[in-house]
């Protein structure tokens, strides 16, 4: 099996490619778009500023590309961020595979929404074998409302996606990579779709 973890102006990637390589996963890091169109699963993972990244990605096609795929795609924190149609942080329009903005949080509470925290109404394949209540691993200062693609969520200072789902397209905004045995469960997951 082909996977490919997109390589591109953000951060987190190598701990991606370390928690598959703990479930028995070989993975690529790679920008090769040849490569990442024939992967059989392909990871868009990050940390990093909405903005700048978009603008990379624009700037080396790697937006069309990730919009066109056809086999299952996992968004990580500002994977799932980008995967949305326009983010507040820096007022950009991201790739819109997720028709919903991405909005900041209101500092009414420490942000960023920093530690474990709950998952709450897991949908669909990527959680199963998880029960609501599991914890999971956030940083993150922006977040997407609930609504139509929302797989999963989790509450601080409101209610907000920790997981989306289109079509072959997931994505969480936590960081399965740092959440343990269920993140571990969760890349295993996706692995299998």
């Amino acid at each position: 099996m082909k996977v490919a973890i997109v390589k591109y102006n953000a951060g987190n990637i190598r701990s991606v490619l370390f928690a598959l390589e703990r479930i028995g996963v070989e993975a690529r890091v790679t920008d090769d778009k040849v490569f990442i169109r024939k992967a059989d699963k392909v990871i868009f993972p990050g940390v990093g500023e909405a903005s700048s990244t978009m603008s990379f990605l624009k700037n080396n096609g790697l937006d069309i590309l990730l919009k066109g795929l056809k086999q299952p795609v996992l968004g990580i924190c500002l994977g799932q961020q980008l995967m949305c149609s326009m983010s507040e942080e820096g007022n950009v329009n991201c790739i819109g595979i997720y028709d919903t903005a991405v909005l900041k949080f209101k500092p009414v509470k420490k942000v960023p929404h920093m530690g474990w925290n709950c998952l709450y109404d897991l949908k669909g394949d990527l959680f199963r074998g998880l029960d609501d209540g599991n914890f999971v691993y956030f940083v993150h200062s922006y977040y997407v409302p609930v609504g139509k693609y929302t797989s999963a969520t989790c509450n601080y200072i409101s209610e907000f996606s920790a997981a989306l789902q289109k079509d072959n397209f997931f994505s969480t905004q936590f960081h399965p990579e740092k959440s343990g045995e269920v993140g571990q469960l969760i890349l295993r997951n996706f692995i299998n779709l």
